[in-house]
This record gives structure tokens, sequence and C-alpha cells, in this order.
């Protein structure tokens, strides 16, 4: 049976005689492309100059042993070619960001991931094809995993994705992202058993200001409350969101109806505190909000219904006079 490096020399060089081995496997290490090779026991076989300049790790540091993995990651984690040395395919999808479900032992298997490449200090989204060789008995000989840089199409992505689930005015989460965010959060409460509330807000008399102000005004305007909003959701699993035009609404997850009360409270206090002046409010002469919160378990009602009841608690803190709090089942609360 001819030796690794032989059968590594021949898939990828494709070159039959022995004689032309050290030619094949020159040409592997000196491809463009970021390069390295597995034996059947997880050892590296090759490991291309390409690869040295991508992981700042030399070759001489990690052929022969299988400590290539710690190229990559800042701790030891199996790459795509030990998932495949080992036969633990099944892992794959949980340990990359993506993975191409069609991927197979005869035309190669192919991911994406964010690695931290801890030697070179930098942190690359890589875009990873590896394959299997195997002997005339079917026997696994050794993978060969490619490489390619793929940070800044992510970056680029991933930008183009923040946009399209942004408010360009504000800044906020837009009703698209609202929606996505609001039917995660209830598939998981169903799960859970924790309460979720929504608070529903509109500014108070905001056609009348924009009338009086100039649209310009009324834009900064926005901008300035789409700020107090994002401070009061302080904890990472909170959303803000424009709701549509002067409206804006809040997810709470795990957020009991009492605790969403002292959130809407709060932000009456700061809105007001922002004395943004407004000659057609009846209170003090500056721009205020109306807030409705409704709580419900997910288990036990839709979120339509969530919204629904936000909304109508929204309607009666408007006729309850404005600037105050209205929870579902309860009074206005100045």
């Amino acid at each position: 049976m001819k030796n690794d490096l032989e059968l590594v020399a021949q898939h990828a060089g494709g070159i039959p005689a022995p004689t032309d081995q050290r030619f094949a496997t020159d040409l592997m290490k000196h491809l463009v492309v970021p390069t390295f090779v597995l034996d059947a026991s997880g050892r590296v076989l090759i490991w291309n100059r390409a690869c040295e300049r991508l992981t700042g790790v030399r070759a001489e540091e990690v052929v022969g042993t299988s400590g290539h993995r710690l190229a990559f990651y800042d701790k030891d984690r199996p790459t795509l070619a030990d998932l495949i040395v080992q036969g633990r395919f099944s892992e794959i999808q949980s340990l990359y960001a993506d993975y191409d479900v069609t991927s197979s032992g005869e035309f190669g298997y192919h991911a994406e991931n964010w690695c931290v490449m801890p030697r070179v200090r930098t942190r690359l989204y890589l875009h990873i094809d590896a394959g299997p060789i195997y002997d005339s008995d079917g026997r696994l000989v050794s993978v060969v995993e490619t490489l390619r840089d793929m940070t800044i199409q992510k970056e680029a992505q991933s930008e183009l994705e923040r946009l399209a689930s942004r408010d360009p005015l504000t800044g906020l989460a837009n009703r698209r992202a609202f929606d996505r965010f609001l039917g995660g959060e209830w598939q998981r409460g169903r799960n859970s058993a924790h309460e979720l509330s929504v608070l529903m807000l509109d500014v108070d008399r905001f056609k009348q200001y924009n009338d009086r102000y100039g649209h310009p005004q009324g834009d900064a305007c926005l901008r300035s409350v789409a700020s107090v909003l994002a401070g009061a959701a302080a904890r990472t699993g909170d959303l803000v969101s424009r709701y549509g035009g002067e409206e804006f609404v809040l997810v709470l997850p795990g957020t009991t109806s009492r605790g969403a009360k002292v959130v809407a409270q709060r932000i009456l206090r700061a809105v007001e505190s922002l004395a943004i002046p407004h000659e057609d409010s009846a209170h003090n002469g500056c721009l205020t909000v109306s807030v409705g919160v409704a709580t419900g378990d997910p288990g036990e009602i839709s979120q339509e219904a969530l919204i629904a009841q936000a909304d109508s608690a929204l309607y009666r803190a408007k006729a309850a006079g404005r600037n105050c709090v209205v929870c579902a089942g309860d009074d206005a609360d100045h």
C-alpha cells in the first residue's frame, strides 16, 4: 500500500508516478490557498506556506503533531478535518456558524466559522473545505483542508442585515425585526413558562408638534425619545423598536407586570426630563409620552392577543389624559 504522502500527492496533483511525489507535495506546500493535511490519526502531514501566513504558525511547529487546532482557536477544539478523521460528522453543524448540509464524503465537507487566530491576534471569518482521501481498500488515509478568508464579505453581509433590520431615523429595530424577535421569544417562552411583557408607547400630540415646529424638529424629537427608550431597556435580551410613526414598542422577556410598570414609569420621567418644548401639551408645556403595558405567558396567550392588550392599554392611557401608564386590566397610573 502507498504511504500517506504518496496518496495525498496523487490526489492533489493528479500525478500517478511515485517519482513525482515530491513535486506534488511541494506544489501543495506552495499553493496560494491556505492548506493543511491530516493523517488518519489526526496528525499534520502538510502545513503549507499560505497556512503559515494566515495563522502565524510555522510548519515545523505543527507537522507530526495534532497541535494545529490552537492555530485557529483560543481553546483546543476540533477543526473540520479533525471531525472527519474522527467520524464526528453529526457535530459539524453545531460547531460551525454555517454548514452545507449537502456535504458528503464523495464531494467534500463545506463549512464557515469565525476563528480567533490567537498567534496573529486577529479574528477572521473562514470558508472551509475538507475532503477525505481513501486507499483502494476504502480506508481513510488523510484529510485535506483548505481555507478562504471571507471576513470582508461576511462583515459586509452583516452590515446589510443590520441596516435591513434598523429604522433609519432612530437606529432602533424596525417593525420587521420586531416581528422576528417577538416570534422567537414566543417559541422560547412556550418552553420556559416565563412571562413576557410588551410596552406600547406613543408620543403625545405628535401631529401638533410636527405642525408647529416642523418635520426636521419632529425627527429630532423622535430621535431623542428613541435614545431614552434604548437606555430604559438595559438588558441584552430586551428589544426596543420603532413600531410606526411616533409609536414605539418594547419587548421585555422574563419580565413581570410589576417590573414592566417600573420600566414604563422610568420612561415617562426620562422623557419629561428631556424638557422638549411643546406648546400644545397640557403638561407644563413639554413633550410627553403615554404607555400601555401588557404581560402574558406565551404558553397561555397568543402574541397577537398580547399586542392587542398593550395597544388597548395605550389607548386608555391617551383617553385618561396622556403622560401616564396603563397596564392591561388596571386603571391609569400617572
